[in-house]
């Protein structure tokens, strides 16, 4: 008997699989944000990076550029970081504009960030390994997966704010 489409579609994805295509299509993303961040960083100048402009009210508070794409980093560093040291502590400290005050000393914290992504990144050996739990902060546990999509959209969030915050003072000071 000869076997089904499914059933050779299913042995040649076992043999082509490699058993890490989440993971890689995650670690794609990530590698995606902090170019973007690198690159957002990179195009704005000195004064523009957490130059927030004319605030309307306290309320209606908006970050800077510089800003936005440290708490799109922050955000990663915090995950990451709990991931591979369960160091959950918020960054923001050492993230503050006063100690990264130059489009220098952001990329290299980028940097920073992106390292310690790639660490935990290689500790994921196979798809299944996203399935894991992990104990988070507010002492319960969470599946990695989900982690990794929540991580990813608040600093894609954040990443966009910086990006229309540029778009925004690029045209305001034409």
């Amino acid at each position: 008997m000869l076997p089904t489409t499914d059933e050779m579609n299913s042995k040649v994805g076992a043999q082509t699989s490699s058993g890490r295509e989440l993971i890689e299509a995650f670690d794609v993303q990530f590698v995606l944000l902090h170019s973007r961040s690198c690159a957002l960083v990179s195009k704005a100048s000195v004064d523009m990076l957490y130059y927030r402009g004319a605030q309307p009210t306290p309320a209606l508070a908006v970050y800077s550029i510089g800003e936005n794409v440290l708490h799109s980093a922050a955000a990663i560093e915090q995950t990451f970081g709990g991931i591979t040291a369960n160091l959950w502590d918020d960054p923001f400290e050492w993230t503050l504009p006063e100690h990264l005050s130059t489009v220098e000393r952001v990329i290299e914290y980028l940097e920073e960030v992106e390292a310690t992504r790639k660490r935990a990144f290689a500790r994921f050996a196979r798809d299944s390994d996203l399935l894991k739990e992990v104990l988070v902060p507010a002492g319960h546990t969470r599946p990695l997966i989900g982690l990794l999509v929540e991580t990813l959209v608040k600093a894609a969030d954040y990443q966009g704010r910086a990006a229309a915050t540029l778009q925004f003072l690029s045209v305001d000071r034409q």
